[in-house]
This record gives C-alpha cells, sequence and structure tokens, in this order.
C-alpha cells in the first residue's frame, strides 16, 4: 500500500491541525494504522495508532486527550486530529501501515510509510 501524508503547517499554541493520509494499492480495511513524529536529531516515536480490528485506538501518553486518530476506510483515509498543540508538538508526522500488526507501536514493525508532513508550533 502507497500512502501520502498531508494536512501540516505552522500553527501557534493551542492552535489545531487535522492531517490526514490516504492511501492506494491495498485492502485499506487490513492494515493498522499509525501516525509517528519526528524531531530533529530524535528518533521517529509512537504518536497514534487505530487498529485494524477496527476498534481499538491507542496514544502516546504526550498526546492523549490532545489528539485524535480516526480512519474511514471507505475514502481508503486515516487522519489525526491535533488540538491544543504545543511547541513540544514540532516534528515531521508520517503516517504508517501494515497488515501484520495489530496493537503494536514500534515504528520500525511497521511496514508501509508516507512521505511525512511538517508540523511546526510557535510559541
Amino acid at each position: 500500500v502507497q500512502l501520502q501524508a498531508s494536512g501540516g503547517g505552522l500553527v501557534q499554541a493551542g492552535g489545531s491541525l487535522r492531517l490526514s493520509c490516504r492511501a492506494s494499492g491495498g485492502t485499506f480495511s487490513r492494515y493498522t494504522l499509525g501516525w509517528f513524529r519526528q524531531a530533529p536529531g530524535e528518533e521517529r516515536k509512537f504518536v497514534a495508532l487505530f487498529s485494524r480490528d477496527g476498534i481499538t485506538r491507542c496514544y502516546a501518553d504526550s498526546v492523549k486527550g490532545r489528539f485524535t486518530i480516526s480512519r474511514d476506510n471507505a475514502a481508503n483515509a486515516v487522519y489525526l486530529r491535533l488540538n491544543s498543540l504545543k511547541p513540544e508538538d514540532t516534528a515531521v508526522y508520517y503516517c504508517a501501515a501494515d497488515r501484520q500488526l495489530l496493537f503494536e507501536t514500534r515504528a520500525s514493525l511497521f511496514g508501509n510509510w508516507g512521505q511525512g508532513t511538517q508540523v511546526t508550533v510557535s510559541s
């Protein structure tokens, strides 16, 4: 499956963004979907996951209560709503997909990645 992320931008602290990731080339509903982010000089970190079971969602502690992941299998899309943004949320955000994983949050295990979209939060 090929993934294309979009929706990043520059926003002030406290603001909101909605990231989108559209997929092609696979049966979307069979994939576990994840969002990860990578700040300069840091490793890629887990942000949110929507399992292929169609029910389970989980979040990194740092974004819990502020970010919401959703998926639309008919549109072959996964979204990440970012609310109450903080400067420390600044990073390149990547969407990922994998048919084998169920609840795994390690980036190294995801087999398919989008190109990333930059989110910059100013203070």
